[in-house]
């Protein structure tokens, strides 16, 4: 709070202009519309810190989670940046930062919610269907050659083998605790409740993000903003830049739709 305290003082005479990234989608490495992912963040988050005069950059995020390799790349870009702009990043949630979204937004300074917001979710989900039933009753029989003995596990249409869950389970575990120790390494002494309630998986509301410590505060990006750098404040708005890939695709929307709809609702949020 000091350094950004200072900073509005500094600027207190002016305009200052502070830099707002949105971040608001399903974590993925593909790069089509609603998706979040280094390639495309990357460019934004770079336009907004080479702002040199803004105080400070903000950052909107409102993801239910994906991809834990590129939630911890765009995390770290973040964490990258502010070190290297000595700029102090403030994240704003607006209906949810869960999981990878969660992950994402740890990498601000402070973190500010809306009271209905829904943060936390640290852990790590592996989900699919089993057909063999399904196949032997229409008379399929799978033919599956590989070389290498674990080349088919989790295959939906074998058995399932209790070593391939183990094998999952040793491979959730790993990346989980990749999730606990960054969250613990950005929040620190802010946690205020125990391993074993905070990083079960489970998600609360802002209100109870705040008293576990899983976030600062509640309030709103233009009220905050207004309150720290004066109500000239400008809010500038990092954009993608339109090309030939914003095009949109038919086949892949209405798929990547129903992989929404499904992720949000898991958080109860309708789309």
């Amino acid at each position: 709070m000091g350094i950004l305290t200072s900073i509005s003082r500094v600027f207190g005479r002016g305009a200052p202009v502070v830099p707002v990234v949105r971040l608001s989608g399903i974590i993925a490495s593909d790069t089509r519309a609603g998706r979040l992912n280094i390639e495309t963040v990357g460019p934004l988050l770079d336009r907004a810190f080479a702002i040199s005069a803004a105080p400070a950059v903000a950052i909107i995020v409102n993801s239910p989670g994906g991809s834990p390799v590129q939630s911890r790349l765009i995390a770290k870009r973040i964490r990258d940046l502010a070190a290297e702009k000595q700029k102090p990043v403030l994240v704003f949630v607006e209906d949810a930062a869960a999981s990878g979204g969660y992950f994402i937004a740890t990498a601000g300074d402070e973190i500010i919610v809306d009271p209905s917001s829904i943060v936390g979710s640290i852990g790590v989900i592996h989900a699919s269907f089993g057909f063999v039933e399904a196949i032997a009753k229409l008379g399929v029989e799978r033919r599956v050659h590989t070389s290498g003995r674990s080349k088919s596990t989790l295959d939906a249409f074998l058995p399932e083998k209790p070593e391939d869950v183990a094998r999952l389970k040793g491979l959730e575990e790993d990346i989980h605790k990749v999730f606990i120790d960054w969250v613990k390494a950005c929040r620190g002494d802010k946690l205020k409740a125990a391993d074993d309630e905070l990083f079960t998986g489970e998600f609360w509301s802002g209100v109870r993000g705040v008293e576990l410590g899983l976030v600062d505060k509640l309030g709103d990006l233009h009220t905050e903003l207004r309150g720290r750098f004066g109500d000239k404040v400008e809010l500038r708005m990092i954009k993608p830049k339109k090309g030939l890939f914003s095009l949109p695709r038919l086949g892949l929307s209405l798929v990547g739709d129903i992989d929404d709809r499904t992720a949000w609702a898991r958080l109860g949020v309708q789309r």
